[in-house]
């Protein structure tokens, strides 16, 4: 081999070498391993608060609830609890509201919880809630909404904080809503739940750590 290629071949080596060094520590991080208390276990979760969906306008609900499974899991993100069951207001007693007039939200579940990182100083799971699918209805309004909602869940309160930030959620086959909402409109959803293992009232608690 002559001295130009044996230069070019001791560079490739060690760029080859460089690249392996650089990205095996990332494929040899742990999963995350998510340890929920009780599990598998049922959950229910009110709300604590107004929870808000807007759409350009405001829609309100005083009252809404949910209800579903909760399991240990690995990975990252990994699912922690799936929602099976969730309503927003009361028909006649406690309707959600809107300037369009009565808001009625249909939801195709399951919904799903992710957990993506956790501190140990405060308790507090970071992650959120994906597969979201419903059916909203306005008035003479009517548009889908679909995507995830970014949200907490703190192990002291029990109180799982969905706060979605524009672009992670979708509107699509809007008919009867003029310019209020439109396909392009990045709604959002904004709410707190308390969540009690089912039939006590027991707080769950979620836990994620990187074994050795």
């Amino acid at each position: 081999m002559n001295k130009p290629l044996r230069r070019i071949a001791v560079v490739a080596g060690a760029g080859a070498a460089a690249f392996g060094m650089a990205v095996a520590p990332a494929s040899a991080v742990p999963s995350t391993v998510w340890t929920v208390t009780p599990s598998p276990a049922n959950f229910t979760a009110t709300n604590v608060g107004n929870v808000v969906m807007t759409a350009n306008i405001p829609m309100t609900c005083t009252v809404s609830s949910a209800s579903g499974t909760m399991q240990s899991a690995s990975g990252n993100p990994a699912t922690v609890a799936s929602i099976n069951s969730i309503s927003f207001g009361v028909p006649v007693t406690a309707p959600c509201t809107s300037v369009l007039g009565n808001v009625t939200t249909v939801a195709t579940t399951p919904w799903t919880i992710k957990a993506v990182d956790y501190n140990a100083s405060t308790g507090v799971t970071t992650g959120y809630v994906d597969n979201i699918t419903a059916a909203v209805t306005a008035g003479t309004c009517k548009f889908t909404v679909t995507g995830q909602a970014a949200g907490t869940y703190t192990n002291s309160t029990g109180i799982l904080a969905v706060n979605s930030t524009s672009g992670q959620l979708s509107v699509s086959g809007a008919t009867g809503c003029g310019t209020f909402v439109t396909n392009a409109t990045k709604p959002t959803f904004r709410g707190n739940y308390a969540v009690k293992v089912a039939g006590t009232s027991t707080i769950p608690t979620v836990v994620g750590s990187n074994p050795p």
